[in-house]
């Protein structure tokens, strides 16, 4: 598998980066590491207060918010699809109008109000629905669920939050790495170094908040705890401010999707004429400004390069939308070309969904005791692959990745494609492993939770290459002026796979109810669900998509060998 970019594109454009006030960047002055470091804080920051939040989430909609339990994780995966989700809204208005740091400054104060709102509501007991222990409550006594004001004030603040993240996510990646000029060979070598990093930070942030933060919550309230976060989101802002003067930073070029749409509509336009064998015939082919070499994939959409008669006698200019260059047509075949990769990460995202969920109520469900006077709270489980990572990122950068170079000659030790493809091979057997305990707690009164730290730590090592590996492959893809759009098809996928989680659990409570409705996971008991069964099906449904995956990855390194 080759890197993509590296074989097709014909690197011809000049620095384009200015600084804050739109003067033309100075090298000795602004990007390099130093300004990736107010990114990867922010990052740090960011990725704490709302990893506290979504990783508990379900225990507060439950126990708070009252609404049953498959409800409650849908309601969870939902609100996380939608994060992710938005990261599109987020990429487009940052190449199209407004640049990565102005979308980050104005997103990211939404998202720190949405934090302040639900701070508020968990505060004030008039402002969520009475006191009451669910799963324990009477027939004729049962929990009253949020609704009216309380829900709409729970939910607004919620997608406020979503809103904020989701359109900060891609332009954090995309920022920090436009920090490295592609002109210079020497700092777009760092890139991958970038990515890990950025990994890295992620990856603090989320112990911190799988430990101090969830710590705080169940021990202290979740309002406090929602607070913390809310600091967080503060300090985060704080980074992203303090390297305002250090920062290069690329300006908006337009509505990105108006030369895509262009492309398709001239190549329908012309849909009847014949592609000349001679690529130098195509529009834009060798007038100095090409920035992709043409390509023979998706030969259909060369038919937008075509001239007209008039064009090529002089007599007639054509409009955009009938003639296209070449550098558009290619920049739209990388789009398609990419899509089947993104579209089999979405199996790995909705397992993701899963530790984020049922896995917590797993673990509620077992012996939460370590010693005499300490308790494992179960959404600080999830924080086991990250206490991990902290070490395995920095040994992968210094160790794995100099003896992979030397093997392979590729500068990231391997190819983004076979660092995702690694990864998402690891990640059937978390849940295999997940399923392999959960048959064993259903049999076992008082099995100790430390049973399924397993499965969160193999997922753990999977999202280290599949995580990574995706974002690096998505942002060395992209052109000019679709640096964040391209980035934020990466956090598509978790949109994508934490909305199949949803549906697949809708699906399964439907198909093995049958006429007593009783599915696999309808009830508020997992005593009484077949948790196990329904993990069976993921790791059955990864490994379909690993292979699937595998003719995709092949097919695109075909595509774009030279």
């Amino acid at each position: 598998m080759g890197d993509s970019l590296e074989k097709t594109k014909s690197i011809l454009s000049v620095d384009t980066c200015v600084d804050w006030r739109g003067r033309p960047c100075n090298s000795n002055k602004h990007g390099g590491m130093g300004a990736a470091a107010f990114v990867l804080g922010l990052q740090a920051f960011e990725m704490m207060a709302i990893a506290a939040v979504g990783n508990n989430l379900i225990t507060y909609v439950y126990s708070e918010m009252h609404f049953p339990l498959s409800k409650a994780a849908n309601v969870v995966t939902n609100f996380v699809g939608t994060v992710f989700l938005l990261s599109l809204l987020g990429g487009f208005l940052s190449d199209s109008y407004l640049g990565s740091f102005r979308t980050m400054l104005i997103f990211g104060f939404i998202e720190l109000s949405g934090f302040t709102v639900l701070t508020v509501q968990a505060h004030y007991p008039g402002l969520r629905p009475a006191a009451c222990e669910m799963g324990r409550s009477g027939e004729g006594d049962e929990c009253e669920e949020a609704k009216g004001y309380k829900a709409l004030m729970f939910f607004s603040a919620l997608y406020l939050v979503a809103l904020g993240s989701g359109c900060l996510k891609p332009n954090i990646i995309s920022h920090g790495a436009d920090q490295f000029q592609k002109q210079d060979p020497t700092q777009f070598k760092k890139l991958s170094t970038f990515f890990n990093c950025a990994y890295f930070a992620f990856c603090t942030g989320e112990l911190i908040a799988l430990t101090l933060l969830v710590w705080v919550q169940t021990h202290s309230g979740m309002d406090l705890g929602f607070g913390v976060s809310t600091a967080a989101m503060l300090l985060a802002l704080i980074s992203l401010l303090s390297g305002t003067s250090f920062f290069r930073n690329n300006p908006p070029r337009g509505s990105i999707f108006t030369p895509i749409a262009q492309v398709f509509v001239a190549a329908f336009t012309k849909r009847k004429q014949i592609c000349p064998s001679n690529s130098e015939m195509l529009h834009g082919s060798h007038n100095g400004v090409v920035k992709l070499l043409h390509t023979d994939n998706f030969r259909f959409l060369d038919k937008a390069c075509i001239k007209s008669e008039e064009t090529r006698a002089g007599t007639r200019d054509e409009s955009p939308w009938k003639l296209c260059t070449v550098t558009q047509v290619e920049q739209v075949k990388i789009i398609l070309s990419v899509i089947p990769i993104f579209a089999c990460t979405i199996i790995f995202n909705t397992i993701l969904a899963q530790l984020q969920t049922f896995s917590v109520q797993q673990g509620a469900s077992m012996n939460t005791t370590l010693t005499n006077s300490f308790q494992i709270p179960p959404a600080s489980l999830q924080s086991i692959p990250y206490l991990i990572l902290i070490f395995l990122v920095p040994l992968y950068e210094t160790a794995f990745v100099p003896l992979a170079r030397r093997l392979t000659a590729t500068d990231s030790g391997i190819t983004p494609l076979q660092r995702v493809g690694t990864g998402l091979f690891v990640a059937t057997f978390s849940m295999v492993s997940a399923a392999l305990v959960e048959q064993k707690r259903r049999h076992s009164s008082n099995l100790s939770i430390l049973w399924i730290a397993p499965q969160f730590v193999i997922f753990g090592i999977s999202e280290l290459f599949t995580a990574v590996g995706l974002v690096e492959f998505f942002y060395k893809q992209s052109v000019e002026g679709m640096q964040s759009f391209l980035t934020a098809m990466t956090y598509c996928s978790y949109s994508f796979g934490f909305y199949l989680s949803s549906l697949l659990v809708s699906v399964v409570n439907k198909v093995s109810g049958g006429e007593s409705g009783g599915g696999w996971l309808s009830h508020n008991d997992l005593n009484k669900d077949r948790l196990d069964l329904f993990y069976w099906l993921l790791a059955g449904l990864s490994l379909v998509n690993f292979f699937n995956y595998l003719f995709w990855a092949n097919r695109y390194s075909q595509l774009v060998a030279p």
